[in-house]
């Protein structure tokens, strides 16, 4: 049941012509080389900690080889304000221990931002290059850069035929994906689920640690499990990974190779293929004709975390960097009841809160 590994080169199919394009498809078209925060190196040696926001880039990061935590040097902290109270604790630990805490965030009060990056779902992007810069690794930066710009050029909206990346939307429309890769790229999987769940609007599936047991067991018991499941396998392969394709190709659809573009390795490579996976999932959520944005209730969500409402009454001033998914409608007029203010369902409000308590129900 299985097809051959596919290549960022593109797989035939025959994709409608007029699909539109979507703001986020801008967006992602213009992503390469957009980073414009500091490029300097600060004082080795170097730490990564990522919450919120942040915390995907932090993982894409791991081919640099940064620590966690560090006593001298330049302790990186990226976060998002829904993260704010966890990144100001790691700051703080880093300055107790004798390090220097920089923190990189989409938000927050301005003394505790030493740089602002724009968020969104594209925030990913930003995070990691001003890590990769700030960091001493400037050519693995710009190398990240010209791979995803060589994506941008083959991945476009106005590319209808051999768009290796609408072609695998179509691949993955209708399936549940599971996603796998070698076990030092463990980062792939988790940047593909977050990038088909928040912008495809697709659950996906990884499959981590020790595949084998995974691969091996996981359709025994009911083998129409197994159906409409498509694997993706991501980046480099190892031998282990390899025996796992082979015991999957007897119990899914399909199994899709997605290797890193133009060999690629390291740090480029996991950029490179989180931003292929970016324009994988807009084409998915368009297959579903469904709106890449995030949802309002992740906007109210991450505002609540944050703490935002209350900074006018009290006079805290909070930076915002513009959102690289186009700002969103004000979520009090979009989710009505949401903190309680309204109900559009018709549910009484004590009756929601005993319906818990026997004697509140009717007898059928």
């Amino acid at each position: 049941m299985a097809a051959p590994p596919c290549t960022l080169e593109g797989m035939s199919d025959s994709t409608p012509s007029n699909v539109p394009s979507s703001g986020l498809l801008s967006l992602l078209s213009r992503l390469p080389g957009s980073y414009d925060g500091p490029q300097t190196p600060e004082t080795a040696p170097y730490a990564l900690v990522g919450v919120g926001e942040g915390t995907l880039a932090a993982h894409l990061l791991q081919p640099l080889a940064l620590p966690s935590l560090i006593r001298t040097g330049t302790q990186f902290v990226l976060s998002s304000p829904d993260a704010g109270a966890a990144a100001g604790d790691y700051a703080d630990l880093a300055e107790v221990a004798g390090a220097t805490a920089r923190r990189i965030s989409t938000g927050g009060r301005p003394d505790e931002i030493n740089v602002l990056v724009p968020g969104g779902p594209l925030s990913t992007y930003h995070f990691a290059q001003a890590v990769a810069y700030a960091s001493g690794h400037a050519g693995e930066a710009q190398a990240a850069d010209a791979a995803m710009a060589d994506l941008a050029a083959r991945c476009s909206p106005d590319i209808l035929d051999n768009n290796p990346a609408r072609d695998l939307a179509w691949s993955l429309w209708g399936r549940t994906p599971l996603l796998l890769a070698a076990s030092d790229a463990d980062a792939l999987p988790h940047a593909w689920q977050q990038l088909l769940a928040r912008t495809g609007k697709t659950l996906a599936v990884p499959l981590l640690g020790d595949v084998l047991p995974l691969a091996s067991g996981a359709f025994d018991a009911r083998h129409e499990q197994g159906d409409a499941k498509v694997a993706l396998i991501l980046g480099d392969t190892d031998p282990a990974l390899l025996l796992a394709r082979e015991i999957l190709e007897s119990r899914i659809d399909e199994i899709i190779h997605v290797p890193a573009p133009n060999g690629a390795q390291g740090y480029p490579a996991a950029l490179a293929l989180w931003y292929f996976g970016a324009w994988v999932a807009a084409y998915l959520a368009e297959r579903y004709g469904a709106e890449p944005a995030d949802p309002v209730v992740l906007a109210r969500a991450q505002a609540g975390l944050s703490g935002e409402g209350g900074s006018e009454a009290t006079g805290d001033l909070r930076l915002s960097a513009p959102r690289d998914d186009l700002r969103r409608a004000r979520v009090e007029e979009d989710l009505p009841g949401w903190d309680g203010d309204g109900d559009d369902d018709g549910t009484d409000d004590d009756d929601a809160d005993n319906f818990d308590d026997p004697d509140n129900h009717e007898e059928d």
